[in-house]
């Protein structure tokens, strides 16, 4: 019945929901680039059945709320991202590291988990005044990444509906002052843009599954 659908969507829409904990149980955490717990989105991408429900869950969300194209974040959301927009028929964007891409704006530099960052761009023709943009990234942690990316849509004139990531660090959205731990919901009100939200699938409450290390393993991330 059209009531059992929705009533199913909405649970697929649920963060750290039944869906959402079968993805967590295939995504192990390392330590890598100086972070104890890097979270491996290689744990689903190998599993097609898993990769394909995620698509499914995010084009099902955003078919709902409607959406003109599919912004992801270099990298990561380069790989999140076109199938997502392939599923809702919109289309896909990239948001760049400067030096990549002709003809594009950019954002002001940012901090993010790794230390400072000197901006994203993003292609001049790439959107239209008004347009209704989703801003994609594998993961959310302090929202210096996000932040770039919504000021790149904004430069254009575009709108963003939501930023979405398969994980939300639920630590950075608004801590308490006093633990020096940056503070996403801040952040968002700083760069002016109080209003945007940003949608996560799986939070690190469920993320359990430690990593197990092969002998000699050397954190060897290009970032510290």
């Amino acid at each position: 019945s059209v009531a059992g659908t929705r009533v199913m969507a909405e649970k697929q829409y649920e963060q750290d929901g039944e869906e959402a904990r079968e993805i967590a149980a295939v995504m192990p955490y390392f330590p890598f680039k100086g972070i104890p717990r890097f979270y491996d989105i290689g744990g689903f991408l190998s599993r097609p059945s898993m990769f394909q429900r995620i698509v499914d869950i995010f084009v099902s969300r955003y078919s709902a709320i409607g959406i003109d194209a599919v912004a992801g974040m270099d990298a990561r959301g380069f790989v999140l991202g076109p199938p997502i927009a392939l599923g809702l028929k919109k289309k896909f964007v990239m948001i760049r590291k400067p030096g990549k891409m002709p003809n594009c704006v950019h954002s002001g530099s940012y901090e993010c988990e790794y230390g400072k960052r000197s901006g994203m761009c993003i292609q001049k023709d790439a959107i239209s005044p008004g347009d209704r943009v989703l801003v994609i990234d594998d993961l959310v942690a302090t929202g210096g990444t996000l932040s770039a990316g919504v000021q790149c849509v904004r430069l254009l004139g575009g709108v963003v509906v939501e930023c979405a990531c398969v994980v939300e660090l639920k630590m950075f959205i608004n801590p308490e002052e006093g633990t020096g731990m940056p503070n996403r919901t801040k952040l968002f009100e700083s760069c002016g843009f109080p209003e945007v939200k940003v949608w996560g699938l799986i939070s690190e409450d469920i993320l359990q599954n430690e990593a197990k290390l092969p002998e000699g393993y050397v954190d060897d991330g290009e970032e510290h």
